[in-house]
């Protein structure tokens, strides 16, 4: 009798290390991406052309959660190796294709700098107040808030834009050139305000972010006065 409750018990924690282990395993891999993330299933780059899969939900139909903690060991600092980046080709691709999706848009060409969208698209639209306003939140939805939009329905300036492309922020006199280009971008509609605190192109009052940068106390020139 004492030999079979003996067996018994060595065979309950068996079970229980093996669930133990496999409650661990599963831990492990809720936590790979960070020992402080709480609640993340997997996660992917932000422009995954793929898609961003939530867990085994496919349809990316359901919320996103995640949460953060602090180490509780004080001067240790939790390392994030794995941080998203924000991808500027993606993002051009992305706002190119959201944004042929919009009614009578039919062309898109997008450049995506460090701190600015530069968006040349075709349009047969009658309202070109209403479509320029449509293309440049669609823009403004894919980019980080810092970022500033500018928008042109002008086919001819997509050469413009085109020849950035294989510049970066680091070329000669990079800010003086794209400067020059949106100087002509906004001569064509802007769209609305996006407040009272910024103009048409998300430049907020007084903005300092560099010399380039247009604010309300500059004279813009008026897309309404202006005909193709």
């Amino acid at each position: 009798m004492r030999k079979a409750l003996l067996a018994v018990v060595l065979s309950t924690a068996a079970t229980l290390a093996g669930c133990a282990q496999t409650a661990q395993d599963n831990n492990t891999d809720v936590y790979r991406r960070s020992g402080n993330t709480i609640n993340v299933t997997d996660r992917n780059d932000l422009y995954n052309e793929n898609g961003v899969p939530n867990g085994d939900d496919t349809r990316m139909n359901n919320f996103g959660y995640v949460r953060h903690q602090k180490s509780p060991v004080s001067g240790d600092a939790n390392l994030y190796n794995d941080m998203p980046t924000f991808n500027r080709e993606r993002a051009a691709d992305l706002i190119s294709k959201l944004c042929t999706q919009l009614p009578n848009v039919n062309d898109v060409a997008t450049l995506v700098t460090d701190e600015e969208v530069l968006v040349v698209y075709d349009t047969d639209a009658k309202n070109r107040h209403q479509t320029a306003d449509q293309v440049k939140k669609t823009a403004l939805s894919v980019v980080p808030r810092y970022y500033h939009v500018y928008v042109a329905d002008d086919p001819r300036l997509m050469k413009d834009i085109e020849r950035f492309g294989r510049l970066d922020s680091n070329s000669r006199n990079i800010d003086q050139i794209i400067d020059t280009t949106i100087q002509r971008m906004l001569k064509y509609p802007q769209g609305r305000k996006l407040s009272d605190g910024e103009n048409e192109n998300g430049e907020m009052i007084n903005e300092m972010n560099d010399r380039l940068d247009r604010d309300f106390h500059d004279e813009r020139p008026t897309p309404a006065k202006i005909s193709r």
